[in-house]
């Protein structure tokens, strides 16, 4: 089992964060199983703003995934197809339990000097 940090839009981290976008969907999957996520807030927040974990990982091809994933994407048809044009593949982590961190974190707090551009493993020390 593993933990990963996302770098995810502002816009996202919020639909996550109140319960409106229950997977976070990504082009390719990481090769370790993943039981949680840390989420970074990117531009203009930039903070470590919660953690999730993963209930379930669904690889497939987009339209499956879309069809599974659409009622709590918290994204709508058009952005998921642009998202995945030309793709065969699509990975959608579903997410639950997930909290917002009282205080967000800095980047440092886990060991990482930049955010990084999908997702980085991180081994928990906070």
């Amino acid at each position: 089992m593993s933990t990963i940090l996302l770098s995810i839009n502002p816009v996202h981290v919020n639909n996550i964060l109140t319960g409106k976008k229950q997977y976070e969907f990504r082009k390719k999957a990481c090769k370790r199983k993943v039981d949680k996520i840390i989420i970074y807030s990117t531009t203009p927040v930039m903070k470590v703003v919660g953690e999730a974990e993963v209930e379930q990982v669904l690889i497939d091809k987009p339209s499956k995934v879309w069809n599974i994933t659409k009622s709590k994407s918290g994204i709508d048809k058009n952005f998921f197809d642009a998202y995945y044009k030309d793709r065969d593949e699509a990975v959608a982590y579903k997410l639950i339990n997930v909290i917002k961190y009282r205080e967000p974190r800095e980047l440092k707090d886990y060991g990482i000097k930049c955010a990084p551009q999908s997702y980085q493993y991180i081994e928990e020390t906070i």
